[in-house]
């Protein structure tokens, strides 16, 4: 007997469509891996996320390395359009480069330019996402997702690949610049259709990939073959653009220490949204939803738990202060990542009150921020660390809260010790359990800290602020 499960499922489909486009995406892929070909889709690296393998992705960067394409003419080009090419995006990644990436978008159509963005070939699906829609806008922001069947596994044929799928965008948008944002495939795609239509290209160099990779892993050297060819990859990629955009004063002393030239380099630092400088909302209602009580000061942050963050250091210092019967402390710490089971049992293990919450949507964070008396930044002394200046405790700032961080060269550059926070020595407990009794004592203290922070933060750290800065890089 015929079964009529096929037929229900089309027209379950069609109301999905009409209905929820975005269902009906992830509905499609469901369906299309039950047909006698979704068996290639199900096992195919679109859909499954593939494990980190460095001896397969060093040989992807030799590879890149190896090609050297021919330098592309400029063509002049009236007109507003970008488009901007990004390796994941809103809504389905939240994290600070997406919310950068945002940002910097809405900044940059209120100054007139038809900002787009682009994510990378098979994005999101490759993060075993099922939504198969080809563009999602967010406040207005077109996002276009570059979606084959299946991708190609070479990593030349990656970058040729995704110019292909973009090319109609460059028919539809008429960027007069490509802008893109790291790590070094999304600047080789864009130089390859910089090289097609003789278009400039911006790189944003957001961060640096080896720097980060090395900072993960306590074995991995500096002359290893992934550090060393990556590094080789993105200086490439800084040269071969027209001009460079990074965050702060030392990221840009480390890109023209590597030859880049100082007239094409940029800097447009991370900013917040101007809703950061409202007062923040009543924290009562989470504050006991999470079981804080009243009196002990609560201490935290918004963070991605990698290892670099520090956020062990922190741990360590509640602990102290417990030990030797200071003022008591509450961690609130709002994330997630690979670290996180780690900190769990590192705090139930020195008896450190600790609330750990995962991700959260990007529109609560200020909720969790007015939970906050003070927001901790406790990096590392890597590298990585000195040189890559953090987005959270901007916004931390903007609404007030007092920050100690750790004294590395990124966080001067945002926080004056002792006017808009405290700076404080890295991966030492004992100095940071001295700093938060210090703030613990002194409420009238944190107060005025947090005044000035928010002051600074409303004169030269909105996105519409620091965003004119793309005026001049997409002009040079």
């Amino acid at each position: 007997m015929p079964t009529k499960k096929p037929v229900y499922l089309a027209g379950l489909a069609w109301r999905q469509l009409r209905d929820d486009p975005g269902r009906a995406s992830r509905l499609a892929v469901r369906l299309a891996a039950r047909t006698p070909a979704g068996a290639r889709l199900r096992r195919s690296r679109l859909v499954v996320p593939q494990p980190r393998d460095v001896r397969r992705d060093t040989a992807d960067l030799r590879r890149l390395l190896a090609h050297t394409p021919p330098p592309h003419e400029r063509v002049a080009r009236d007109g507003n359009g970008v488009l901007m090419f990004v390796t994941n995006a809103l809504p389905s990644t939240n994290a600070g480069y997406t919310v950068r990436t945002h940002r910097l978008a809405l900044a940059q159509r209120e100054m007139g330019f038809d900002t787009q963005v682009v994510t990378r070939l098979g994005y999101p699906l490759n993060q075993g996402v099922g939504d198969a829609r080809a563009r999602v806008d967010v406040d207005d922001v077109p996002y276009h997702r570059l979606l084959p069947w299946l991708p190609p596994s070479d990593p030349l044929r990656v970058v040729e690949k995704s110019a292909d799928l973009a090319e109609r965008l460059v028919a539809e948008v008429r960027p007069a610049v490509l802008h893109a944002v790291s790590n070094h495939l999304n600047a080789a795609v864009a130089l390859e259709l910089g090289r097609r239509h003789g278009l400039p290209v911006v790189y944003e160099v957001r961060g640096f990939l080896e720097d980060s990779w090395l900072s993960r892993d306590p074995a991995r050297r500096e002359s290893d073959d992934f550090y060393r060819l990556t590094r080789e990859l993105e200086t490439r990629r800084m040269c071969e653009a027209d001009a460079v955009v990074t965050l702060g004063a030392a990221m840009r002393t480390e890109i023209a220490s590597r030859g880049v030239p100082e007239e094409k380099i940029v800097t447009v630092p991370n900013g917040v949204d101007e809703s950061f400088l409202t007062p923040l909302p009543d924290p009562g209602d989470l504050r006991k939803r999470l079981g804080i009580e009243d009196g002990p000061m609560v201490v935290g942050l918004t963070s991605s738990f990698y290892g670099y963050e520090g956020i062990d250091t922190l741990i360590d210092a509640a602990a102290l202060l417990r030990e030797r019967g200071g003022p008591p402390v509450t961690l609130l710490l709002v994330g997630d990542g690979p670290e996180r089971g780690a900190l769990e049992r590192r705090a139930a293990e020195r008896g450190v009150p600790a609330v750990f919450t995962g991700r959260v949507p990007m529109g609560s964070v200020r909720q969790y921020h007015a939970v906050l008396d003070v927001f901790a930044v406790p990096r590392r002394a890597d590298r990585v660390c000195q040189l890559v200046t953090p987005l959270k405790p901007i916004e931390a700032m903007a609404g007030g809260i007092p920050v100690i961080a750790s004294d590395v060269r990124a966080l001067r550059e945002i926080v004056e010790s002792g006017v808009t926070g405290t700076l404080t020595l890295p991966e030492d407990p004992e100095a940071w359990a001295n700093c938060l009794e210090d703030l613990a004592y002194s409420p009238e203290r944190r107060a005025k800290i947090g005044r000035s922070a928010r002051e600074w933060v409303r004169a030269e750290r909105t996105w519409r602020a620091v965003a004119d800065g793309y005026r001049t890089a997409f002009t040079i």
